[in-house]
C-alpha cells in the first residue's frame, strides 16, 4: 500500500461520522447496508450521509453496488486489513507479537 493511500484512509477516518459509518459497515459485514438504512441508524440527513460516503468511497475504504434499485455499500475489507498491516508492520521491532491465543500486542 502507497503512502499516499495510507494517508487518504486515515483522512478519510479521521472524521467522526466516517468513522462511525465505517464501523457500522465493518459489523454489517459482507452484506452491506443501503443509504437509508446507514442514515436511520446514525440518525443522520441523507445528503450528510451521501457526502461522507463518497469521501469514503475517494479513500477506498468503503465499496458501492447497485442490486437493482439500491445501492449497498460495504466496508472494504481488503484495503482496512491493509491499512493495519502497514501501521503495525514494525510493531514489536519486527518480532511477533502475537501469541496464538493473545487478543492484544505483547510488546
Amino acid at each position: 500500500m502507497e503512502e499516499t493511500e495510507i494517508v487518504r484512509s486515515l483522512a478519510a477516518l479521521a472524521h467522526s461520522l466516517r468513522l462511525q459509518v465505517f464501523r457500522l459497515l465493518v459489523v454489517a459485514g459482507p452484506p452491506g447496508m443501503t443509504p437509508g438504512a446507514i442514515a436511520e441508524q446514525l440518525d443522520v440527513p441523507a445528503a450528510t450521509l451521501s457526502f461522507h460516503l463518497k469521501e469514503m468511497m475517494y479513500a477506498r475504504l468503503v465499496t458501492q453496488e447497485r442490486e437493482g434499485r439500491r445501492l449497498i455499500y460495504r466496508a472494504a475489507f481488503d484495503q482496512m486489513n491493509a491499512l493495519l498491516s502497514f501501521l503495525t508492520a514494525n510493531c514489536c521491532q519486527g518480532q511477533p507479537c502475537f501469541e496464538e491465543t493473545a487478543t492484544s500486542c505483547n510488546c
